[in-house]
């Protein structure tokens, strides 16, 4: 279980870190939203794989 959690928190460490990315580079703010959108949806899907 350990390694699971492990795997999870280094995926959306990851996912923070091409969000920041992104949202820097990208001047729209609606565009933003869509990213922000599209990372929070594979945290879910992640979450959910993992912990259902």
């Amino acid at each position: 279980m350990i390694t699971g959690n492990f795997s999870y928190y280094l995926a959306l460490l990851a996912l923070i870190i091409i969000g920041v990315l992104v949202v820097k580079r990208v001047a729209s703010c609606l565009v933003k939203t869509i990213v922000t959108l599209i990372l929070v949806a594979i945290g879910v899907a992640i979450y959910y794989y993992n912990f259902r």
